[in-house]
């Protein structure tokens, strides 16, 4: 990563990354942002006067599932090759630029999956000083077998005669490996010569930067106007409400709605870091009754989450009229929330950038009677932490792992009641402490017990027992786009199962999920 000291009145220069459905996008997209460049990612529906209103300093091809040849295949508009603006295309964006630019592109039957060696034939602007051969990243089928004209061919490997190439007029750039993933050797540098020299970005994305426009565009949003923050305990909303707060001071007031479904200790640690360090005005709400109430009988998840999501937003309605009655002025009219960059780009749209919100505490009603609020929703969950570290956030709660918004509520499959409610907090609570205790805590995405609301036969004692089972989940993920079941230790898992059963009473059984996403989700609802 690189490391300039940054000016605070810099622009902030931007780079686009098209998607054509690569699981390597968002990626992309961090290692841009990694070298503190703006990164957004788009559609390949982009127009060309999209583009020129955006004014990007460069743009990104990404790779893609699909070949060049099939009908329809993704596409840009050609236009954008003439536009004078940087391109740098891996993978299919490098075939995609082979075949737009009247090169060609074959199916040689001979794909690479994988590590694969490149060799150098040419001086390449991207590739600079590297070795005669180097180990990379491949996953391609069909390969670039001839340059378009005014290209030059800069490194070849077994599958790919043209593994490299650029227009040194035009700067347009295409590789057939991944930069993007660590397995490729130097493919930081890649960005790197890509980013400063081709496109001439200056490293102005950083976290202190962040901050001050975030600041700056929260003030003007709201005016003198007051504004409500859902504090949940997680780490989104704590640093959105310190990153607000910072910038409008006592026209937040925070509000943290006890539903009964939340993981132990939380409610304390809020208090302990809102009301007592950063002496932010804060109103917590007990209303596990009313929520208990609300989900009996109800088994959906999606029913639970719109529940959930429809009740809390009711609590907020009502803590406004009371902050606005009696005291002649208008009461809170903004709501702050902590939706992320990859909340924006998984809500469906097909360019992530025009999303005007993502209802990430769950089913938000339509008749929402506030403005949305929402700083963090460009960023990545590292940069999230980063920032929050930056406003002197509480270790402990920047490095919380994620947790949902509806809570325990969709942890626990079937009818959330009092009881599972517990049962669940107090094994997910063991489930944390042995994470935590086996320093495993910082390197999973996150570790939690699920309860399937179904009730297991076991021998306790010298007696048969008819009680609730629980799931270890645990994942190691970037940014929970994609995620992998985390290989725990064996004697991590049995300290864990041995725990439970013998500490949370109503538990006989204990199982552990090794599904990956995808094809499952991280959480379970």
């Amino acid at each position: 990563m690189w490391a300039w000291a940054i000016e605070s009145d810099s622009v902030t220069d931007t780079v686009l990354v098209v998607d054509f459905g690569a699981q390597y996008a968002r990626l992309i997209a961090r290692r841009i942002r990694e070298a503190h460049v703006y990164s957004e990612i788009v559609s390949p529906s982009i127009t060309v006067e999209e583009i020129k209103a955006r004014a990007p300093k460069g743009i990104v091809l990404s790779g893609g599932p699909k070949s060049v040849y099939e009908t329809p295949a993704p596409s840009v508009d050609p236009a954008i090759y003439d536009l004078g603006i940087p391109i740098l295309g891996l993978c299919y964006g490098a075939q995609l630029i082979a075949l737009q630019l009247g090169g060609t592109v074959s199916r040689t039957g001979q794909g690479e999956y994988g590590r694969t060696e490149l060799t150098t034939t040419g001086a390449s602007p991207l590739c600079v000083d590297w070795p005669a051969t180097a180990q990379v990243w491949m996953s391609h089928g069909d390969a670039i077998t001839e340059a378009p004209p005014g290209f030059v061919a800069t490194a070849t490997s077994p599958g790919a005669p043209v593994a490299a190439l650029h227009d040194p007029e035009r700067r347009i750039f295409g590789v057939q490996f991944h930069p993007e993933v660590v397995h490729t050797q130097r493919g930081n540098e890649v960005f790197e010569h890509f980013l400063m020299d081709a496109c001439g970005c200056l490293p102005g994305w950083t976290h202190v930067s962040i901050i001050e426009q975030q600041v700056a565009a929260v003030r003007a949003q709201v005016g003198t106007a007051r504004v409500l923050c859902a504090l949940s305990g997680g780490v989104d909303s704590a640093v959105a409400a310190a990153l607000v707060h910072k910038a409008i001071g006592e026209q937040l007031t925070c509000v943290f709605v006890d539903t009964g479904l939340m993981r132990s200790g939380e409610a304390d640690q809020v208090e302990d870091a809102f009301r007592r360090q950063f002496k932010i005005d804060l109103i917590h709400v007990k209303a596990a009754d009313r929520y208990f109430a609300a989900l009996a009988g109800v088994t959906d998840p999606e029913r639970k989450r719109k529940i959930i999501g429809e009740l809390f937003i009711r609590i907020f309605e009502e803590v406004a009229r009371d902050l606005g009655a009696g005291e002649g002025n208008e009461g809170p009219t903004f709501l702050v929330q902590g939706t992320l960059y990859p909340d924006v780009i998984e809500s469906g749209s097909a360019t992530a950038a025009n999303i005007k919100s993502h209802h990430n505490v769950g089913g938000l009603p339509d008749d929402l009677a506030f403005d949305l609020v929402e700083p963090l929703r460009l960023l990545f969950k590292d940069e999230v932490r980063a920032v929050g570290e930056e406003l002197g956030l509480p270790h402990e709660i920047v490095w919380r792992q994620p947790f949902p918004g509806p809570g325990l509520g969709v942890r626990i499959i079937g009818e959330v009641t009092p009881e599972r409610a517990e049962i669940l907090r107090h094994a997910d609570a063991v489930v944390v402490e042995e994470i935590r205790r086996a320093g495993l805590y910082r390197e999973l995405w996150q570790s939690f017990a699920v309860m399937p609301a179904v009730q297991t036969v076991g021998v306790m004692g010298d007696g048969r027992t008819y009680a609730y089972p629980i799931v270890i989940r645990a994942v190691t993920s970037d940014d929970a786009m994609t995620a992998d079941w985390a290989r725990l230790p064996y004697d991590l898992v049995e300290r864990i199962a041995s725990r439970i059963i013998n500490e949370v009473e109503g538990v006989n059984r204990v199982a552990l999920d090794v599904t990956s996403k995808p094809p499952g989700t991280i959480e379970w609802e």
